[in-house]
């Protein structure tokens, strides 16, 4: 079973904070069969039981698209977990490989090379890959992504279970002047047998957009812990969406951004910065929003299977 949950919450002028809105998934899925086999939804959506069976390792997003005809460009939180439901199946493989069951990766001579920096030839990965898998990197334990002095940051969520992996995810967003600014925050962390939660994969983005044009100003990413040391060879790639369209962010990053000066997580985070569009649409639209002065938004969601 995949958990997955979303809320996007505005902050005025005036440090209230008023959900926009919130929306929860219950998936069931297979893994061994890579499929969705059913999505609960709150609120329900008709089309999502034509994803019922869908492939989630093989054109799923485009079963998205099929199914929900505009969903990506309209920016929801609906498309946004529905965007990270592969990758929050796939992530769930780490429970097997630490189990020390193999994950049918083929011999060390079959397996990709220069996919990603993690995976580039000759590096700590490919090094040490065996028939069970990758080489099992246990990070440090997971800190509270919670603020105490900010209870309202996060939705509620229970800890993670023990055999388990989740994604968070958080983007806010807000006006500097003539600019936006947007702020990202990414992990992926697990719970083994002994359910103490370790980071996976951490990565932050700040980007600046200009709204007049929607395009990309500039970006830069940062590193948590990452499996591997050559993770981090990947963080140049995010200067590359400077100039780029937000509305156009993930095709863009999906069709350009690949080989060894890039990792498949920070794409997932750049091309998240997509939802900066209509996130700054529900800026604009607040009745209350003043002409300067701490008015934002918060994305906020997670997957846990």
């Amino acid at each position: 079973m995949i958990a997955a949950r979303g809320r996007d919450l505005l902050t005025t002028i005036d440090g209230q904070a008023r959900e926009l809105s919130a929306i929860r998934f219950d998936v069931r899925a297979d893994f061994a069969a890579a499929t969705v086999d059913h999505i609960e939804a709150d609120p329900p959506h008709p089309g999502l039981a034509k994803l019922d069976g869908a492939h989630a390792f093989r054109g799923f997003r485009a079963e998205v698209e099929k199914a929900i005809p505009g969903e990506r460009e309209s920016g929801t939180l609906r498309h946004q977990l529905l965007d990270d439901l592969p990758i929050a199946l796939m992530l769930s493989a780490r429970a097997l490989r630490a189990a020390g069951l193999g994950l049918g990766v083929g011999s060390p001579q079959q397996v990709p090379v220069d996919i990603c920096a993690g995976w580039v030839a000759g590096g700590t990965l490919l090094a040490g890959i065996t028939e069970e898998g990758p080489p099992l990197h246990v990070g440090p334990v997971a800190s509270d992504v919670r603020a105490a002095d900010d209870p309202l940051a996060w939705h509620d969520f229970d800890p993670l279970g023990c055999h388990a992996t989740r994604r968070h995810r958080r983007l806010d967003v807000w006006h500097d002047g003539e600019t936006a600014q947007a702020d990202c925050f990414f992990r992926d962390s697990f719970a083994g047998a002994d359910g103490v939660e370790t980071v996976v994969h951490e990565y932050g983005v700040r980007a600046t957009v200009d709204p007049a044009t929607s395009r990309v100003v500039s970006c830069e990413a940062t590193a948590g812990p990452l499996p591997y040391p050559e993770c981090p060879n990947a963080l140049a790639s995010a200067g590359r969406v400077a100039g780029i369209s937000v509305n156009a962010l993930r095709r863009e990053v999906r069709e350009g951004f690949v080989g060894p000066t890039t990792c498949t997580h920070l794409n997932d985070t750049l091309r998240s910065l997509q939802d900066v569009s209509a996130l700054l649409g529900a800026l604009r639209d607040d009745p209350s929003r003043p002409v300067e002065g701490p008015h934002a938004i918060r994305r906020a969601r997670f997957d846990s299977p």
